[in-house]
């Protein structure tokens, strides 16, 4: 369920990198509780949108505000992780942990280094991360080798990880491209019903269009570094989508 407070405000954003344009002039506001599928060719700025959300990208020009406080700001460790949770293809896990260590460490910016530090010895909050764990299907492998559960299961993990920071926003790097298929749909399913449960914003970067169009409700598309369109995932055509990842005719000689 979504409701009217925008929790992201984007005005004329622009990121370069030497002399290639990465974000050219972005503007639009998203919703607290909205779930945003980002889609585009490969190198059209999708992950540099997700990482100037994240403000790990400082944008060169414009404006970006989140959950009213503007992006520049956000430079204080345990306001960063209330307001904004992070997932990728690569899951960020400790492989040699048990899974409840990596679950734990949702906690480490409310935690400070003592209590984190004792948590490797006697985990903290414990139930808590089982609660978690429960969620996505997998309290029984909580004290198990992190690096021994399969890449699906290992990204519930990050899932549980998620759910004991809970952030306001999420943002989540093409999180199931090393998945297959089946693994790739269950983690989507379980991503977004759990972030529609815990009012969250989702913003995800995605190659599937499919996938898209399936889980989420709205479709932002980036193209060259611009917003190429911006709708409800329904009104997506085949039409646009073709305009979308078209590719430029080459001629005879190789250049394109």
């Amino acid at each position: 369920m979504t409701s009217s407070t925008e929790i992201i405000e984007v005005k004329n954003l622009s990121k370069y990198y030497e002399r290639k344009i990465a974000l050219s002039s972005l503007s639009f506001s998203i919703k607290k509780g909205e779930l945003i599928a980002l889609i585009g060719p490969s190198g059209a700025g999708k992950t540099t949108l997700l990482n100037t959300f994240a403000t790990i990208v400082k944008p060169d020009e414009g404006r970006l505000v989140i959950a009213g406080i503007p992006s520049e700001k956000l430079t204080n460790r345990k306001t960063l992780a209330k307001k904004i949770g992070i997932i990728r293809q690569q899951f960020d896990l400790v492989g040699q942990l048990p899974v409840i260590h990596n679950v734990l460490s949702g906690r480490l910016a409310d935690w400070g280094l003592i209590k984190s530090l004792v948590s490797l010895i006697i985990p903290q909050e414990k139930q808590a991360a089982l609660k978690a764990l429960e969620r996505v299907g997998l309290a029984d492998k909580f004290m198990e080798q992190t690096s021994k559960l399969s890449g699906g299961e290992q990204q519930r993990v990050a899932l549980a990880r998620l759910l004991l920071q809970s952030p306001e926003i999420i943002l989540a790097d093409e999180p199931v491209a090393s998945l297959d298929p089946a693994r790739a749909e269950d983690i989507l399913s379980m991503l977004t019903k759990l972030a529609q449960e815990e009012n969250q914003t989702l913003i995800t970067s995605l190659h599937s269009v499919e996938y898209a169009r399936k889980y989420f409700t709205r479709i932002i598309a980036i193209k060259n570094g611009e917003v190429f369109f911006d709708l409800p995932a329904e009104k997506v055509s085949d039409l646009l989508l073709s305009d979308l990842y078209q590719l430029k005719e080459r001629s005879d000689n190789g250049e394109s």
